[in-house]
C-alpha cells in the first residue's frame, strides 16, 4: 500500500534555493513515469540504468528552461548502447503536469559485463531545446567524459551556459514492504550556482580534455559556498534520493539545514508521447510513391512504431507521400491539374 508521504511526492521536481549559499537546484522523483517508460520494452538492466539516468536528468534539467514545448537529451555512441534519448514537454497550462517519455538503441549482443556508461563508446551529450514553430532550436553538445551521463550534464552546463552544476543520482527496481512485484523508482538532487560572469576569451578549462569546471568559474566565497554545498550533497544515501520514505523537504533539511533551504512550487510529471497517425503522415510526406511502395508490406499497409511509447500505425500506401491519391479516410484527393503547354 502506498503512503500518503509517497503519493504526495512521487512524479514531482521541486525547485529550492539555498539562502545562504546562493545556490539553486532541484530535487526530482520518478515512480510510475520511470515504470512506465522502461516497461514499454525489454530493456537489458545496463540499458535500463542508462534510460533511468537520462529521464531523470531531462526531468531535473527541463524545468530549469524558460521553456514553451520540449527540451531533450540525446545522446550517441559507436559501443553497444548507440542511442539514448528522452524528452521533456513542458506543462500544457498552469497546475497542468509535464510530460516525459525515455528510449534506447542497442547491439544485445555486444553488452558486456562493463559499467553500463562504458558500453555507449565514443560519441557526444546533446540537449536540444524547441520552443515550437516559428522558433529556431538549439543544440548545446558536449563529449561523453567523466563516467557518467551525469558528469556530462554537469558538463554540458560548464560548457555552454558557464555554470557550475552537480548531479546526484539514484535509481533501481525496489519494492515496497508487502508487495510482490518490483517497481522502478529514481531520485536525484540538481545542484547549480546563480548565473556567473563569461570567462575571458581564450581561458581553456582544467577537466578532461580541457573542459571547465567549476574552479575556472567560482572564486572566492563563491567557491567557498558552491564547495560547502556539494560537501553536504555528498553525504546524501540512495535511498534518500529514492524514496518514498524521505518526502523531497525532509531530505533538503537533512542535508541542508544550515544553508537556510527554501523551496518554491513543485511540478507533476507524468509519462507522455507526442507521436501521433498526424505526425508519422507528416514525416512520410517527403517520399514519392515509388518510394512508399517500397515500405509497403505484403499486406499491403504501411506500418510505423513509435520508439517511445510503442504505438503502431497503419497506413494506406496510397494516403502516404506529396503523391498521395486518397486522404486519411479513404476518399479521393482532387487530381493535380498539369500546367498547360503554349
Amino acid at each position: 500500500m502506498s503512503s500518503i508521504n509517497q503519493i504526495a511526492w512521487d512524479d514531482t521536481v521541486l525547485p529550492f534555493q539555498l539562502d545562504r549559499s546562493g545556490v539553486r537546484g532541484r530535487v526530482a522523483r520518478l515512480d510510475g513515469v520511470l515504470d512506465h517508460v522502461l516497461t514499454r520494452h525489454d530493456y537489458p538492466p545496463q540499458v535500463a540504468a542508462l534510460v533511468a539516468e537520462v529521464a531523470l536528468l531531462t526531468a531535473l534539467i527541463g524545468p530549469t528552461i524558460k521553456l514553451r514545448w520540449k527540451l531533450s537529451i540525446q545522446v550517441r555512441g559507436n559501443g553497444a548502447i548507440r542511442t539514448l534519448a528522452a524528452d521533456y514537454y513542458a506543462p500544457a497550462g498552469e497546475g497542468e503536469p509535464a510530460r516525459i517519455r525515455g528510449w534506447a538503441s542497442f547491439d544485445a549482443e555486444r553488452l558486456d559485463g562493463r559499467p553500463p556508461f562504458e558500453q555507449i563508446g565514443e560519441g557526444y551529450f546533446a540537449i536540444l531545446i524547441d520552443q515550437g514553430a516559428g522558433n529556431l532550436p538549439y543544440q548545446g553538445i558536449t563529449p561523453l567524459a567523466g563516467g557518467s551521463l551525469s558528469a556530462c550534464a554537469a558538463s554540458y552546463f560548464a560548457q555552454s551556459e558557464q555554470l557550475p552544476s552537480t548531479f546526484t543520482l539514484a535509481y533501481g527496481e525496489s519494492r515496497m514492504a508487502g508487495d510482490v512485484s518490483t517497481q522502478w523508482r529514481a531520485g536525484g538532487v540538481m545542484l547549480q550556482t546563480l548565473p556567473a560572469q563569461p570567462m575571458p576569451a581564450g581561458e581553456g578549462g582544467s577537466g578532461e580534455g580541457g573542459l571547465i569546471e567549476a574552479a575556472d568559474i567560482l572564486q572566492g566565497a563563491e567557491s567557498e559556498d558552491w564547495n560547502r554545498a556539494n560537501h553536504l550533497l555528498s553525504t546524501v544515501e540512495p535511498m534518500e534520493l529514492i524514496g518514498p520514505t524521505v518526502a523531497p523537504t525532509d531530505l533538503l533539511v537533512r542535508l541542508f539545514h544550515e544553508e537556510t533551504p527554501r523551496v518554491f512550487d513543485p511540478q507533476r510529471v507524468e509519462f507522455g508521447c507526442s507521436c501521433s497517425a498526424d505526425r508519422v503522415r507528416g514525416t512520410l510526406s517527403i517520399y514519392s510513391a515509388k518510394d512508399i511502395a517500397h515500405m509497403t508490406t505484403d499486406a499491403g499497409t504501411v506500418t510505423a512504431d513509435c520508439q517511445f511509447c510503442g504505438a503502431h500505425y497503419e497506413f494506406d500506401p496510397a494516403s502516404l507521400g506529396f503523391e498521395a491519391t486518397v486522404d486519411a479516410d479513404g476518399n479521393p484527393l482532387p487530381a493535380m491539374q498539369e500546367e498547360g503547354r503554349d
